[in-house]
C-alpha cells in the first residue's frame, strides 16, 4: 500500500476567512491526499511546528489579508530552523500580480489566485513531489 501525500493547509496571520482553504483541503482529500488543516490565525512558528510534527510532504498557505510578503519569509525562516527548508510551499489567496514573482523568488513553488481550478492545485502538488 502506497503512502498518501500529506499536505498541510495553513491560514497564517490575522485573516479570518477560510472558505477557500477548506475548498482546497476537500479537493486534495478527494484526490486521495491526507490533509492537515491548521485552522485560522496561525503564526509562522505554529505553521512550521505543525509541518514538522505532522511530517508533511508539502505546505499550502492561504493568505487573503495582504500580509503575504511579511508572512511567507517568516514561515520560510521557521521551516529552515527545523530543517524543513526543502519542503515545497504553495500560496493561494488574493495576491497582486506584481507580488507573484517576489514570492517565487523567496521559494514559493506556485501562487494560485481566485478562480483557480482545484485540479490545477492537485496537478501542481503531484508534479512537485514527482508523484
Amino acid at each position: 500500500m502506497e503512502r498518501k501525500i500529506r499536505v498541510l493547509i495553513a491560514k497564517p496571520g490575522l485573516d479570518g476567512h477560510d472558505r477557500g482553504a477548506k475548498v482546497v483541503a476537500r479537493a486534495l482529500r478527494d484526490a486521495g491526499m491526507e490533509v492537515i488543516y491548521t485552522g485560522l490565525r496561525q503564526t509562522p512558528v505554529m505553521v512550521a511546528e505543525a509541518a514538522l510534527q505532522e511530517d508533511v510532504d508539502l505546505i499550502g498557505l492561504s493568505i487573503l489579508s495582504g500580509a503575504h510578503l511579511a508572512l511567507v519569509p517568516r514561515i520560510f525562516e521557521e521551516l529552515a530552523k527545523r530543517g524543513l527548508e526543502t519542503l515545497p510551499v504553495f500560496v493561494g489567496g488574493i495576491i497582486p500580480a506584481d507580488d507573484v514573482p517576489v514570492l517565487k523568488q523567496m521559494g514559493v513553488g506556485e501562487v494560485f489566485g481566485p478562480g483557480t481550478s482545484t485540479q490545477d492545485v492537485v496537478a501542481f502538488i503531484k508534479e512537485s513531489l514527482g508523484a
